[in-house]
């Protein structure tokens, strides 16, 4: 210890000598005098300015413009649309494609009319031999105005007619397109003489036909001027027509919102100036993953069904099998739908999809490609959209190529009516899935049943209109009458006050009632 304070006062010792030695040799050394400084220049006095406060940013404005949304109320299934006007105004008669008609349905029904003589064909056909009449996808409209029960329907030769449902007789001149019309033609449902219809020319448009000298278009929208498309421009649904909005799918795989912005003008004519508020194509990369994108049927993702909504919500089906659904309800602040279903049946899905009154939906798909998922997932379809496993049942039609089904079914009870590709009628039990009767008819069957005062109408491919009496669930249909009118019936046919209207490839329109 006595060291290590003795080594310490040393060190002390010698750092205070080092000291005094530099002080005083800083003293003595002379320092030169500094150059004189140049006058400095005066710089202006800077006032330092207030760190401005932020802004905040601003909330963009939505592009799209604000639409007021209705609700599709699930008591409305089966029941007729639009409190304006009276008929069967789209594609299956209402949002939910369950309304098939009035009756009284017919006895023992003949020809009433049948035009025209030479038929609705096709100019410049695709094939061989021309298409004629309306295509699978047609459906009649058939509606009440001015006094007048009005038939508009849209023909393979590339025009929409407006004929008298009592005669057949025209109402007014026909409006031309550019190509043949498969789709069934929507009438707007809030009573203005408006006509919605697309074409196999591209074209969807928007036709009034409340002047005296014919229909005029209002408004056209082409399938090819999306920035996303896939195989064609075709416009093969039937459009969904809801108070201001317009919902359409397109041959090109894109669902299309309008905002219609009804009026009249000074004259009382009806006018639009409709604004495209939202589009998105129906496929992801998920879809062309599954699909194998690059192979040409495999690229097919057309919307070749027509729209159905319950709720704010819109469903549809595509040809890579994708049923999906969107709620509209944003759209009301100017905002994007939301996607809220999404299922892949694995194959074609042409068939439009059915809401039940439980909001259920009853879809069905062709096997085209007769791939895995496609077979394994069945044909026929009953899905819950809020469960997390939406399968509820599904039906195996077959599990060979092209079985399944083109058709929209039919609701009525406790059973499900859908035809097949096949030429099969099936009555399905809406429960669980169970088929509980089944009749071979002359396919392919492509038309839809309808079910009016419980008597299911369906045509066949050999011509053959049939009438079954459903009304015991229990029981197997009967059938009460059959009427061969010709040609290939695969549009789906119409009842109006016990008239029934379908088309035929041979080209006409018929009428029929009882004596």
């Amino acid at each position: 210890m006595d060291r290590l304070r003795q080594a310490a006062i040393g060190v002390g010792v010698f750092f205070v000598v080092i000291s005094l030695w530099l002080l005083f040799d800083s003293r003595s050394t002379p320092v030169p005098e500094a150059a004189p400084s140049p006058t400095p220049t005066v710089e202006p006095t800077v006032v330092p300015t207030a760190t401005p406060t932020p802004e905040p940013t601003p909330i963009p404005t939505p592009s799209r413009p604000a639409i007021a949304i209705e609700t599709i109320e699930l008591s409305s299934v089966g029941q007729p649309f639009g409190t304006e006007i009276q008929g069967v105004l789209t594609f299956r008669g209402n949002p939910t494609r369950t309304f098939y008609g009035t009756g009284p349905a017919p006895d023992d029904p003949a020809i009433r009319w049948a035009v025209p003589q030479g038929g609705w064909c096709e100019a410049e056909p695709e094939g061989a031999e021309a298409r004629c009449g309306l295509g699978w996808t047609g459906q009649p409209a058939v509606f009440e105005r001015d006094g007048k029960t009005w038939l508009v329907a849209g023909g393979y030769d590339g025009a929409v007619h407006f004929l008298n449902a009592s005669s057949g007789s025209e109402l007014l001149p026909p409006f031309a397109f550019d190509g043949p019309i498969t789709s069934s033609v929507t009438i707007d449902p809030d009573g203005h003489a408006l006509a919605y219809a697309g074409s196999k020319d591209g074209t969807f448009r928007i036709i009034s036909f409340d002047q005296a000298d014919g229909p005029v278009e209002l408004w056209r929208m082409e399938g090819a001027q999306f920035d996303e498309v896939r195989l064609s421009d075709d416009w093969d649904g039937s459009a969904l027509v809801v108070g201001e909005l317009l919902v359409v799918g397109g041959g090109n795989g894109q669902i299309v919102v309008v905002k219609l912005n009804k009026s009249l003008d000074g004259d009382g004519f009806v006018t639009v100036a409709p604004e495209i508020a939202w589009n998105s194509p129906t496929w992801d990369d998920e879809l062309d993953t599954a699909l194998g994108a690059g192979v040409v049927l495999d690229e097919n993702v057309a919307i070749q069904s027509s729209i159905s909504m319950s709720g704010t919500t819109v469903w549809m089906a595509n040809s890579g099998g994708l049923v999906l659904g969107w709620d509209l309800s944003p759209l009301i602040s100017g905002l994007e739908p939301e996607q809220v279903f999404r299922y892949w049946l694995g194959d074609d899905a042409d068939s439009t999809v059915v809401v039940g009154s439980s909001g259920e939906l009853y879809v069905g798909q062709l096997l085209a490609r007769a791939n895995e998922r496609g077979i394994t997932a069945g044909q026929i379809l009953r899905l819950d959209p809020l469960a997390n496993d939406p399968v509820v049942w599904s039906f195996e039609d077959g599990v060979e190529q092209f079985r399944g089904t083109l058709a929209t079914a039919a609701l009525h009870g406790s059973s499900l009516f859908v035809t097949t590709n096949s030429g099969r009628l099936l009555q399905i039990s809406t429960a669980d899935g169970t088929l509980l009767w089944d009749i071979q008819l002359a396919g392919p069957t492509w038309a839809s049943p309808i079910i009016v005062d419980d008597q299911l109408i369906i045509g066949d491919c050999d011509g053959t209109l049939r009438g079954f009496d459903v009304s015991d669930s229990t029981a197997s249909p009967v059938e009460e009458w059959s009427i061969n009118i010709g040609g290939c019936l695969e549009s789906t046919p119409v009842m109006w006050n016990g008239i029934i209207y379908v088309g035929s490839s041979d080209g006409r329109v018929f009428a029929l009632t009882d004596n």
